[in-house]
């Protein structure tokens, strides 16, 4: 099965938000082929959520799901940590009150 390069997604990623009209940028560039990924939905009010992409033994696919949410500061602080751990890490935030971060169809 042949993956994307995680730049290729990330790209992609922010490409379809920005032609929704979705706010969407790179906090922190990781590894261009395969760094991992994650998105924080900032809710605008405070929140915001994180999401991380999973491979599914079962399924035998990749799926996202969510992994945090609550006090958009407290999660920062969370993914300095991870980015101290992890330089290939990939860090996209949006911008959405709902709290959608439009994985579905990417």
């Amino acid at each position: 099965m042949t993956r994307l390069t995680s730049s290729f997604w990330v790209q992609a990623y922010i490409k379809k938000l920005n032609l929704m009209g979705v706010p969407a940028f790179v906090v922190s560039h990781g590894d261009d082929t395969a760094g991992a990924i994650i998105v924080k939905v900032n809710k605008l009010n405070g929140d915001a959520i994180l999401f991380e992409r999973s491979f599914s033994l079962e399924k035998n696919i990749s799926q996202w799901s969510k992994s945090q949410s609550g006090d958009e500061k407290e999660l920062d602080e969370l993914l300095s940590r991870q980015l101290s751990r992890d330089s290939d890490l990939w860090i996209v935030e949006i911008e959405s009150r709902q709290g959608n971060a439009y994985l579905d169809d990417i």
